[in-house]
């Protein structure tokens, strides 16, 4: 896989990013505002703020064909940015919530985009003509309390939300004269708006942090607050589902998670790294970390580290410095993206921090070589050997 490219914008929380289909646009949700970047050169440098919220900016998604950029609020608002000559043109939208605004996504369809809430209801926001103005109808039973997460099925029509009541749901999210019905599947058949058509609870009760449906949109994945991720497959409408899949970790929690094909799937969260996990239906398991410790100049890097150890043993009495993480980002990722895709597969994703950092990982491609593993004969030991040896010959040349 090629190497990672990183961009470190500030030191400040990043609660959400989205890139314009061109990937010439970074939109970073920072404080009460919108930072939007252009690329220059091989960097990404500050170009235009968004500001029309008073309190903190939970979400942002830019609209791949359109160029449209939703953001919502702690202050209980959503707002659509129309590009123009000029710049970004805000317009609220008519959320009618009591509670902060927590995630905001797009349909694929673009017409229409859902917001979750602290209000215990889904606003699913689409434009009417007639009015000129964004309104919104709420998606509300059996949802018991804060919506975490939604994500959009390919259809645009039904919708996945993931929230702190332990569930993960799949509802309808039909709008009359705007969508067209979509045609029977595993889901349902007959979809009015607010059918629930799966509800699935976490194994130990645990916040459902994010939800995603594969490319087909015939699975759903959640990743929830007991380090766990689980597949579901369902068979048909008021059905059983045929497979719920469920793989615990000893990992920390995964704050979220993309499908890169209907057999893989990229999680990430408090560990500060990108997982892989591979399967099916048959059975999933945790591949890795996308982060191989293994990359070119490793050992360089591990042998430098070992000189150093000793070097400030000697000159200070200290013994290792622990306040770096060997990890790209060095807080919690907040959000996986995909960034780039060939048919149905993500090739390329990102991610963002509370360290202020956005990445692009590289081109994933088939299975992860084996993670964790040391370059041929630098076990610990040899590493403490290589670093003594190393150290006395420091210290013989600074005498003479």
């Amino acid at each position: 896989m090629a190497a990672p490219e990183v961009h470190h914008l500030f030191h400040h929380p990043i609660a959400d990013h989205s890139f314009s289909a061109d990937h010439s646009v970074l939109a970073v949700a920072r404080d009460t505002a919108v930072e939007l970047y252009g690329r220059v050169g091989n960097a990404f440098k500050l170009k235009d703020e968004l500001k029309g919220h008073d309190k903190t900016v939970t979400s942002v998604d830019i609209a791949p064909n359109s160029g449209r950029i939703v953001t919502c609020s702690q202050d209980r608002n959503a707002l659509v940015w129309e590009p123009s000559p000029t710049g970004y043109k805000p317009t609220l939208v008519l959320l009618r919530i009591s509670r902060a605004a927590t995630f905001v996504r797009w349909s694929p369809s673009e017409n229409k985009f859902a917001v979750g809430s602290g209000d215990r209801v889904i606003a699913v926001c689409y434009f009417e003509e007639e009015n000129d103005w964004w309104v919104s109808k709420h998606l509300k039973k059996p949802i018991r309390s804060t919506i975490t997460s939604v994500a959009w099925h390919p259809n645009s029509v039904l919708l996945a939300a993931g929230s702190t009541d332990a569930h993960a749901r799949v509802f309808s999210a039909f709008i009359k004269g705007m969508d067209s019905r979509p045609p029977p599947g595993v889901w349902g058949e007959r979809l009015p708006f607010n059918t629930v058509c799966g509800e699935f609870l976490n194994n130990s009760a645990g916040w459902v942090h994010s939800v995603s449906f594969s490319p087909s949109g015939d699975s759903l994945a959640f990743a929830a607050h007991d380090s766990s991720i689980t597949v579901v497959y369902p068979s048909g409408p008021e059905q059983p589902p045929r497979a719920v899949v469920t793989v615990s970790t000893q990992q920390l929690p995964f704050k979220s998670l993309i499908w890169t094909s209907e057999d893989e799937i990229i999680a990430a969260g408090y560990d500060c790294e990108a997982f892989r996990f591979q399967g099916g239906e048959a059975g999933w398991q945790l591949a890795g970390p996308i982060e191989q410790k293994g990359r070119p100049g490793l050992g360089e890097h591990r042998e430098e580290s070992a000189l150093n150890m000793f070097r400030q043993m000697d000159l200070k009495g200290k013994a290792k410095d622990d306040t770096q993480l060997k990890t790209i980002h060095q807080n919690t990722i907040g959000t996986v993206r995909p960034f780039e895709t060939s048919g149905d597969r993500v090739t390329k994703f990102s991610t963002s921090g509370v360290d202020g950092r956005v990445v692009k990982e590289g081109r994933l491609r088939g299975n992860l070589p084996t993670v964790y593993k040391l370059h041929a004969s630098q076990t610990p030991l040899a590493l403490i050997y290589i670093g003594l040896l190393q150290y006395s010959m420091y210290r013989v040349y600074s005498e003479e």
